[in-house]
């Protein structure tokens, strides 16, 4: 009977899309949005849901984040809009790639964007146009994603764009 049947259409693979579907509408019952920051290889991913003004990172408290120097980077967002916005939400933000200070700025964007995105889905556009603006005008890149990236090294040289030397004897 399992050769008859067309290939990837086991049972797990049908209780796996039941799962993932079920999940789909258990997160929009509770009301959460998922959205992203980059920064060159480094990707944050953030779950924000109605709460009590919960942000951890990778699971650890937003209070312990390394690097410690780097840390008023992340609180960018809930300093400039303040934490009377971010008490009714909750934030779950997982990173990964990149270095420490990608991973950084990768976070605090999707911060930003998780809260505009929570703002314009459940609560209403004038507060998230408000937010929006208070964001823009201090850091675009809280918003925007930076489009650079590190340039292939190619040969006859030790990087992208240095050559070895050349003698003529």
């Amino acid at each position: 009977s399992a050769a008859r049947r067309p290939p990837g259409s086991s049972l797990f693979l049908r209780r796996l899309s039941l799962t993932h579907r079920l999940n789909c509408l258990i997160m929009s019952a509770v009301g959460s949005v998922q959205s992203f920051g980059r920064k060159k290889t480094a990707v944050a991913v953030a779950y924000c849901k109605a709460g009590r003004g919960l942000i951890k990172i990778n699971g650890c408290p937003i209070e312990l984040v390394e690097p410690e120097i780097l840390r008023y980077k992340v609180y960018e967002p809930i300093l400039l809009l303040g934490r009377q916005r971010f008490a009714g939400v909750d934030m779950r933000v997982r990173v990964k790639g990149g270095g420490h200070v990608s991973q950084i700025y990768a976070i605090r964007q999707a911060i930003a964007k998780s809260l505009v995105a929570y703002y314009q889905k459940y609560v209403d556009e004038q507060t998230k146009k408000e937010i929006k603006d208070i964001l823009l005008t201090y850091d675009r890149t809280l918003l925007v994603a930076d489009p650079r990236r590190c340039e292939p090294k190619k040969f006859g040289g030790r990087g992208a764009r240095a050559r070895y030397q050349k003698s003529y004897r």
